[in-house]
């Protein structure tokens, strides 16, 4: 469950560039908002110091185009989106950028903001870059306030993995969200409840930068194979009251499954379920802790063990890195995809965030919704509210 480290693909697109910009930088809180002159034909750099940053697309060309756009490490931001021949489409996001610009324990990375147009046929029309309000809240349609950030803390399967074929959810998770709400990943690979909160590059530096409305989403289990049942407790709340002392929101995750089939067909083991050796249940020690804390659950351990066994041992290989690392743990882009997908779901349905600045739509590769159900009817993208 630690890194992988690797050049990541941006490398190219970033040295490229650092050559061929030839406009002046772009610099946060001007009255000009920084444009097209920042891009190439695939990418843009915007000289910003860190911060949270509204981007605005304008997608299309005089031939049918399908454009999607990604960020600093690998973070999709857009899914695809496709146009017609002469049509224009706009899109907006929010975007998180920080130092480091991945796992907290890595690399300081590019500074400024880094964006990059692939899909299948990608055109970028036009953009648009503008600090995004300090502490700005919205508000559901029943007047609750909103955090404009969702902060995460997890492990390798949660964060913005450094180079292919690897990805964590955390890292899918932006595509499904509009202007107005960011993800700042602070999750970082091998980390177990333990080392997280010792590691003081890590919940000592997470900390302080919760603001009172963000929500902080806590995924960790994979890695606390030799932790105690009272102190993997103990340690969940010590997350959640410090997260609650700064005003934040603690939302507890279960863990992904591991793709661990029994003859069956089920996942029905310790391996699948995280059931440490000291026979712990991860799980079921998460739940509790929620219940007995009043914070929000995200049960992700149930909502992946219905779609890995529906899709069987064969199908649900695409999930993960079997068929490239024999890896039944660490997902695919396309299977934190669907497992971002998951959590947004959840997200909206416990009402933790408003529906008018999620992306709707079916998630990928998952089990069609009942109607009327989050996720199930597809919805017209509209500017926010």
């Amino acid at each position: 469950m630690r890194r992988f480290t690797a050049l990541r693909g941006a490398t190219l697109t970033t040295l490229a560039l650092s050559t061929a910009l030839t406009a002046a930088p772009a610099r946060a809180h001007t009255a000009r908002p920084a444009g097209i002159d920042h891009c190439t034909a695939t990418a843009c750099h915007f000289d910003v110091p860190p911060g949270t940053y509204d981007v605005t697309v304008r997608l299309g060309a005089a031939t049918a185009s399908a454009t999607r756009v990604t960020g600093e490490t690998r973070r999709t931001l857009l899914p695809e989106t496709a146009v017609p021949a002469g049509g224009h489409a706009t899109r907006s996001f929010t975007v998180d950028v920080r130092t480091p610009e991945g796992e907290p324990t890595g690399p300081d990375g590019t500074p400024g903001l880094d964006l990059a147009f692939g899909g299948s046929a990608p055109a970028l029309d036009a953009i648009r870059v503008t600090p995004a309000l300090p502490h700005a809240r919205l508000r559901s349609r029943g007047g609750t306030p909103v955090a404009r950030r969702i902060l995460l803390i997890g492990d390798s399967t949660v964060c913005d993995q450094p180079a292919d074929p690897y990805s964590g959810w955390g890292q899918q998770l932006p595509q499904y969200l509009r202007e107005g709400l960011s993800v700042a990943n602070h999750a970082d690979s091998g980390e177990s409840t333990v080392t997280y909160l010792r590691d003081p590059r890590l919940w000592a530096a997470v900390r302080p930068l919760i603001r009172p409305g963000d929500l902080v989403l806590v995924q960790l289990a994979h890695n606390d194979k030799t932790t105690d049942e009272a102190t993997y407790r103990a340690n969940l709340e010590t997350l959640v009251a410090g997260i609650r002392d700064r005003g934040g929101e603690p939302v507890l995750v279960t863990p992904v499954v591991r793709r661990w089939f029994n003859a069956d067909g089920t996942l029905d083991n310790d391996t699948a379920l995280l059931v440490n050796g000291l026979g712990v249940d991860h799980p079921a020690v998460i739940r509790s802790v929620a219940a007995a804390e009043d914070v929000p659950l995200i049960d992700l351990t149930a909502k992946t063990k219905a779609l890995v066994e529906s899709l069987g041992p064969e199908a649900s290989k695409a999930l993960y890195l079997y068929n490239e690392k024999r890896d039944n743990t660490h997902t695919s882009v396309h299977g934190a995809t669907v497992f971002a997908g998951l959590v947004r779901d959840e997200l909206l349905a416990r009402h933790l965030v408003p529906e008018g600045r999620v992306r709707m739509g079916q998630v990928p590769g998952a089990p069609r919704p009942e109607p009327g159900r989050p996720g199930s009817p597809p919805r017209k993208e509209e500017p926010p509210p």
